[in-house]
């Protein structure tokens, strides 16, 4: 009988984990996506599940419940493949793997790390990152999703280039200027000419590391044009990789 893998995606990584992990005999793939995002990395291949789990306690339930995918099995693996900066649920995720004696790993893409000519201004969050814009800005590339458009809200004086996946949700505080709807990856050309079309004198991002939309740093660097950099937030002290590659031989290893 195959053993039950629960990915907890909405990645890049997430999707491409699932796939890998598919072709592995013993193995069956569920994935779950937060379903924040109206169009999500959606795995091509397992099953899928939308939606939270109601916290650690939930997650713990969901994974010992036998009846929850409608067969007499729990997981057997769990693997948070989830952005770097979705701190509540892989918090959560070590909790409930840790109670429920579920061998667990992260699966935590390398953050991108400065470089010569890069002109980083590290914050801890985005109310720090909003107020290291003062005085120093006019018109700002925002590049942190669409949950975190209302800390930057209040800044009247400053024009901003929003760009997310996503629009907010309706009546949320965003701030002055223009929203741009995209998804990566994002060439190297097409960031430079966006900075230069909308005369950008500096970009605030999340350090979400990998490749599909580092080439802003890039042009960045290139331009001269200084980075609000949000840090990451702490994760648990649990067994980390830092590509797919990793987790599948993490993986092989349990069975």
């Amino acid at each position: 009988m195959k053993k039950r893998l629960l990915i907890l995606g909405g990645t890049g990584d997430a999707a491409e984990l699932a796939v890998r992990a598919s072709q592995i005999a013993e193995i069956e793939v569920v994935s779950s996506l937060a379903g924040r995002t109206q169009q999500p990395f959606t795995p091509k291949t397992g099953s899928v599940r939308i939606g939270g789990f109601g916290g650690a306690a939930g997650l713990a339930a969901f994974l010992l419940d036998r009846a929850a995918l409608g067969e007499d099995r729990p997981i057997d693996f769990l693997i948070d493949a989830t952005h770097p900066f979705a701190a509540q649920i892989s918090a959560n995720a070590a909790v409930a793997a840790a109670e429920c004696n579920v061998p667990f790993l992260m699966l935590v893409r390398p953050a991108w790390e400065r470089v010569e000519g890069d002109r980083w201004i590290d914050v801890a969050g985005h109310s720090e990152a909003a107020r290291a814009l003062l005085g120093l800005s006019q018109r700002v590339f925002l590049t942190i999703g669409r949950q975190e458009l209302a800390a930057f809200a209040g800044l009247d004086a400053i024009w901003f280039l929003m760009r997310a996946i996503d629009p907010p949700a309706l009546n949320s505080p965003i701030p002055n200027g223009k929203l741009l709807l995209a998804r990566g990856p994002f060439s190297l050309e097409e960031e430079r000419q966006l900075l230069l079309e909308y005369q950008i004198d500096t970009i605030v991002s999340k350090n979400s590391g990998g490749g599909a939309t580092y080439a802003k740093i890039v042009a960045a660097r290139e331009l001269g044009i200084p980075v609000v950099m949000v840090q990451r937030p702490p994760i648990a002290d649990v067994e980390k990789v830092d590509d797919v590659e990793g987790a599948i031989a993490w993986l092989v290893k349990q069975l």
